[in-house]
């Protein structure tokens, strides 16, 4: 049995999987985030653009909830504008060189909506999803990033469709074609990073994902081996031909990455290549009582991955700011923090903000973390100011939030409640009791109501 079919007969195997008191916890937190940002997001300009062009699609379909409020839509589409908006601040979740919480919670949100699905259902289909990512990912000693590939753009579609599979019960059969009808929808550049495409990427895989299956159930078939074949997908996407297409020698449903790998929650609404750096850069500035007009020169080591997706030097939007390590040494600076108050228009363009710009210098090492591999193993800042103090924060091997290094619970609840402070039609409280106990709710439709 070929790669593509294994993992097919495994998200068919999936219907009952058992899930530990760990990764509940795991997969429950996924949920959380995600809707919180997903709410923070939603009247960023990109969701705006993304509910139009639906609108304009609009088959009249009233499946699932856009945004949580009043309105509905078929659930493929309010996967695509909730995914947007869950990606639109770059506040969502880490791992697996991407953001796999925000294109599977959105997804089976808007698909358990509309077939009534339990709790554990979802979680159990996010575990499903969040397993075939992970493998695919690990089938390459090279990363995406390298060639250009935005890797939620890239494996979040077979992702969701798994997941969306498994929720739907779909035999092996139909799931193979799911999978390999999603592998032919996969992409999104990293070259449209710090612009409204980048949180669209997710919107898209999210979509995508639910159509594959859409697809699949009505009898759209795919080869066999769309995956493993030697112009499949893994060879396609490999940045050196060097992806692993021979079959599974374990059992995915007892190895669990998301045991090994888990999930990071942001600290900051920033690309997470930026957030070890902040760290040091708040930690250095309160020890010892930094005055930004004071800084002279700022050096900031990290990893070229990292710096390949930094690629903004001078922002002038927020968007740009998001993939920028100048602007985030600034705002650290400045601000002594890098919240949603920051990556506005207004404090980007700020003279003392935008003059630290010009005080950072980036410099790349080839060490490479072994837990997310487009992070260096550690990243550095040296301080120097203008009357010849020089700070050296050492070496930074995890940022707070990370799997590694985890926010405490009080932390994840301000998170979620600032994120939803401002949606109208939520009680942050209840919604976030609700969330904490997905895994004994009967009726998913029932969270939001």
């Amino acid at each position: 049995m070929g790669l593509t079919a294994q993992l097919a007969q495994y998200v068919a195997e999936s219907k009952s999987l058992t899930l530990d008191a760990a990764v509940r916890t795991t997969v429950r937190t996924g949920f959380i985030d995600t809707v919180a940002v997903m709410l923070a997001g939603r009247d960023e300009p990109v969701v705006q653009v993304v509910r139009r062009f639906v609108a304009s699609q609009q088959g009249g379909l009233q499946q699932a909830r856009i945004l949580l409020g009043p309105e509905h839509c078929s659930s493929r589409d309010a996967a695509l504008i909730n995914a947007c908006a869950g990606h639109a601040l770059d506040y969502d979740d880490v791992g697996l060189m991407g953001h796999p919480s925000v294109v599977l919670v959105p997804a089976l949100l808007a698909e358990g909506e509309r077939l009534k699905s339990s709790g554990l259902d979802l979680m159990r289909a996010y575990v499903v999803g969040y397993e075939v990512w992970a493998e695919l990912l690990a089938r390459d000693p090279q990363k995406l990033h390298d060639k250009g590939w935005h890797p939620t753009a890239v494996f979040g579609v077979l992702a969701v469709a798994a997941a969306v599979a498994c929720l739907r019960g779909f035999d092996a059969i139909q799931a193979r074609h799911a999978l390999g009808i999603a592998a032919s929808m996969a992409g999104g550049l990293i070259a449209n990073f710090g612009s409204m495409v980048k949180p669209f990427h997710a919107g898209q895989a999210a979509a995508h994902g639910i159509d594959a299956a859409n697809l699949a159930s009505l009898g759209l078939t795919a080869s066999a081996d769309t995956i493993e074949h030697r112009c499949g997908f893994l060879a396609a996407f490999s940045p050196q031909g060097q992806a692993d297409s021979s079959p599974l020698e374990h059992d995915l449903s007892s190895r669990q990455w998301i045991k090994a790998r888990g999930l990071g929650v942001k600290k900051y609404p920033m690309c997470f290549a930026t957030h070890r750096v902040i760290d040091a850069v708040v930690d250095l500035s309160v020890a010892h009582d930094l005055e930004p007009a004071q800084i002279r020169h700022v050096k900031a080591t990290i990893g070229k991955t990292q710096a390949l997706m930094l690629r903004n030097m001078r922002p002038t939007t927020a968007l740009e700011a998001k993939f920028s390590l100048q602007f985030a040494v600034a705002a650290a600076l400045v601000a002594r923090r890098v919240g949603l108050a920051e990556l506005v228009e207004a404090f980007v363009q700020r003279d003392d903000v935008r003059r630290l710009f010009e005080c950072v210098e980036v410099e790349t090492t080839d060490t490479v973390c072994p837990q997310e591999a487009t992070l260096a193993l550690s990243d550095r800042v040296v301080i120097e100011t203008l009357d010849g103090q020089v700070y050296d924060s050492g070496e930074v091997y995890h940022a707070r939030g990370s799997f590694e290094a985890p926010l405490l619970a009080r932390d994840l609840e301000s998170k979620f409640l600032d994120c939803v402070s401002g949606a109208p039609m939520v009680d942050g409280p209840a919604l976030l009791r609700r969330l904490s106990d997905l895994d004994a709710c009967s009726d998913v439709g029932q969270l939001f109501a």
